[in-house]
């Protein structure tokens, strides 16, 4: 199968060679060029049963490579399904004027997060509002850079309960309107106001044309039911990047050509771009190295455990969240012994590490 890796082994000297890149994006094209291969090293198991000897290299773990990360995001699935709230959700949607995107590439750390700390606060602000709720919700929010065409398009998606804690702490409220959470319109002026305070703090505000701040801003809201069919769908942007290797479909005399589905129509299409143009759409979605894309607000903060559990009480659910647990090591001396994965030529036993290979990596003198 066409792997992101294949057109990044073909292509990357050259993009390099003609595109200053940063320490990141590096980074990202070096792991994924490398992942799964003697670079990062692997291990050798045996099979306790026909004797079959099974080689495996080491994933790279860069969490802008299609090839790592399913289980990650798996496991962070399941958490967030535990942590939900047994309650209808919105899904609101911020997007970044385009006037702001050369501002957001330039400045992504800070513009990255004041998009995701704005919107969540932009929230908050008419969720205390006891007109609309007077309460305060639980927030989890998830970046997102990439259209389907994985063009540049910095927006939040904020999956939020339609109902909050009171400040007491004694009593759930629910929306007052039950057609909708908070008036979007309002939700919009509020987020646009915020954001062009944070830039001023961040003496930015000179970068931008002062017309942006006259225009109305893109805010889209949709009830999302019980929320755990949208956890499934922002799980795809979690620990996952702008193109999975399933959708490219050829990469031929330097062309790539994959297939993405309009968001408006549904409709199938595809692009066919030349793969230095592949390269540049897909390194304008690499984040920059410790930013966390994912946040929690509210009654999803970490923090705020004891209040889920109040809420839980008070919406009468027997279910409370449970503590996490911690991994369980077993000792050198334990009698329990762990069974490996299934061989893959026998089916039968069970494969054991017998042998470790260290990273074959080339440093530079």
């Amino acid at each position: 199968m066409l792997e992101v890796a294949d057109i990044v082994r073909q292509g990357a000297a050259a993009y390099r060679a003609a595109h200053p890149l940063l320490p990141s994006q590096q980074r990202a094209l070096r792991d994924i060029e490398h992942c799964r291969t003697a670079f990062f090293g692997g291990h050798v198991a045996q099979c306790d049963h026909c004797g079959h000897l099974h080689y495996a290299y080491h994933s790279c773990r860069n969490r802008h490579c299609p090839k790592c990360h399913t289980e990650q995001t798996q496991v962070w699935l399941a958490q967030q399904q535990t942590r939900l709230l047994p309650c209808p959700h919105y899904l609101l949607t911020f997007t970044l004027p385009a006037q702001l995107r050369t501002l957001a590439w330039t400045h992504q750390k800070i513009v990255y997060g004041t998009l995701l700390r704005c919107a969540a606060a932009a929230v908050q602000t008419l969720t205390r509002d006891p007109r609309w709720l007077g309460a305060s919700p639980a927030i989890v929010a998830v970046l997102h850079t990439w259209t389907r065409a994985m063009l540049y398009h910095p927006h939040v998606h904020l999956l939020v309960s339609a109902g909050g804690l009171t400040a007491e702490g004694q009593h759930w409220r629910t929306s007052k309107n039950p057609a909708f959470l908070v008036p979007v319109r309002a939700l919009s002026i509020i987020f646009r106001a915020k954001i062009k305070s944070a830039l001023a703090r961040a003496k930015l505000l000179d970068c931008v044309l002062p017309s942006i701040w006259q225009r109305p801003w893109v805010v889209h809201a949709l009830h999302a039911g019980r929320g755990d069919k949208v956890l499934g769908y922002l799980a795809r942007y979690v620990l996952r990047v702008a193109i999975a290797n399933s959708r490219l479909e050829t990469f031929q005399d330097g062309q790539v050509t994959f297939r993405y589905r309009d968001n408006r129509t549904q409709q199938l299409g595809h692009v066919s771009i030349t793969a230095e143009e592949f390269l540049h759409r897909f390194l304008q979605h690499i984040l920059p190295a410790g930013f966390p894309k994912i946040r929690y607000y509210g009654l999803a903060s970490a923090s705020a455990q004891p209040n889920r559990e109040q809420v839980r009480k008070l919406l009468q659910t027997s279910q409370p969240e449970p503590p996490a647990q911690p991994l369980k090591l077993l000792s050198p001396a334990s009698s329990e012994e762990p069974l490996g994965p299934l061989c893959p030529h026998c089916h039968q036993g069970h494969l054991h590490i017998i042998e470790t290979l260290r990273p074959r990596r080339k440093f530079p003198p």
